[in-house]
Order: structure tokens, then sequence, then C-alpha cells
């Protein structure tokens, strides 16, 4: 090979391992056709999560679904009786039918609560095995994208249940479209239904909190979400 031929291959080289190094992350990604990570699966959400108090938020903006503002009606729930009281003996466990867009309440092999949900449109719901990890009477939550017509900027949503990363079951004043897709990857409720949910699963709310984590002996109740 002559010296002039050499130089050229070496600088060929340079630059490909240079882009190579740059976009790594997503030529990685497309070559081995593996989604991007979910906006609801990223670690800074999670920890954002983590700060919350689970408090009413007074003072809010203008709530935002899909580009538009929620013309619903948007007030802090006052309850006048603890709803969700086990009526059957079992091991809790929450199954969410995605076909079906459908919520059973399991207390061991008897359904105690059927809902019709909302889960993902916009962003798939995933399936598997999980565990409720936080609960907060209220949170705050936005994401989507301006440019495509799916942001969201949500204050105040009620009863809300993390079940995995920034997935969540909780209830929905923005639409009421419920038994179709209509959410970023969430499972929505009814207020009413989260409310019955949120007071019956596990961890226990301790007196007077609006934030609650499982413990060994106070578990988060199970989550199997399956097509």
């Amino acid at each position: 090979m002559k010296k002039g031929s050499v130089v050229i291959f070496a600088i060929v080289i340079f630059f490909l391992s240079f882009f190579l190094a740059l976009f790594k992350g997503p030529l990685v990604e497309r070559l081995l056709l593996r989604p991007p990570l979910s906006e609801l699966e990223k670690p800074e959400l999670v920890e954002a999560i983590k700060k919350q108090s689970g408090d009413w938020e007074a003072g809010f903006p203008q709530p935002i679904f899909l580009n538009a503002p929620v013309s619903y009606p948007l007030a802090q729930i006052v309850e006048t009786q603890v709803l969700g009281q086990a009526r059957a003996s079992g091991e809790k466990w929450i199954e969410i039918d995605l076909s079906d867009q459908k919520l059973s309440a399991h207390e061991g092999d008897q359904i105690v609560y059927s809902f019709f949900v909302s889960t993902g449109k916009w962003a798939p719901t995933p399936t598997g095995d999980f565990r409720i990890w936080i609960k907060l009477r209220y949170s705050t939550m936005s994401g989507g994208n301006k440019a495509d017509g799916t942001y969201y900027y949500l204050p105040n949503v009620p009863y809300v249940m993390f079940f995995h990363n920034g997935f969540g079951l909780h209830g929905t004043y923005w639409h009421n479209n419920f038994g179709s897709p209509m959410s970023h990857g969430c499972v929505n409720l009814s207020t009413i239904d989260a409310e019955k949910l949120f007071w019956w699963a596990e961890p226990t709310m301790p007196s007077g909190k609006n934030m609650a984590y499982p413990t060994k002996d106070n578990p988060g109740t199970r989550v199997v979400i399956h097509e």
C-alpha cells in the first residue's frame, strides 16, 4: 500500500472511530432494534417522584392535555368516608387486561372490584408483574411533546400509585373515555374508581399523611399487566 493511501486510510479510521464514539448510543439502539427509553422509565423522573409529598398543590397553573387546556372541573377532593374495605380473604393483587381495558382487584381467587380503565395510546403500558412502590394522594405529571401534539401538564392528579418507575395507576380529570386507550403509558381510572382502589391497595396510608412507601410489614400490592 502506498504511503498516501495509508495516510488516507488512517484518517478515515480516525473519523469513523470519532463518529461511533459520539453517536454510539442511538446507533447501537437502532442497529439492535431497541426502542428508546420511555420518558416514564427515566431515573430522573423516579427521583422527582420521590421528592413529592402527595399534598395538594395550591395556585397551580392551567392544566394541559394533548397541547390543549383542560376544561374539566378541578377541585380538591373532600372524602366523606374511607372506601375500598376488604370484602374477602386472601392476598390482594391487581390485574390489568390491556385487550379489554379492564382492571380487576382480587383478594385471593375472588374479584372484589372491576373497573374500565384507559391504558397507553401515545406510549405503551408495560406488561409484567410489578409492585406498588409509592402511593401519593396527589401528584403533578408532565411530559409528551408539543411538536407532535402530545404534551401534557397535569397538577394534582389524584390517588396515584406508581408500580414501575414513572408508570402509575391514578385518577383522571382530563377525560372520561374509560374503556379505550387514552394515556401516555399510565393506567387511567375515573377518580371515583381510583379512590376505592387507592384505599383498598397497599401500602396502607399512615393517618394524616398523603404519601406512603411499602415496607416489609406493609408491602405494596402486586400489579399484573397482560395483553
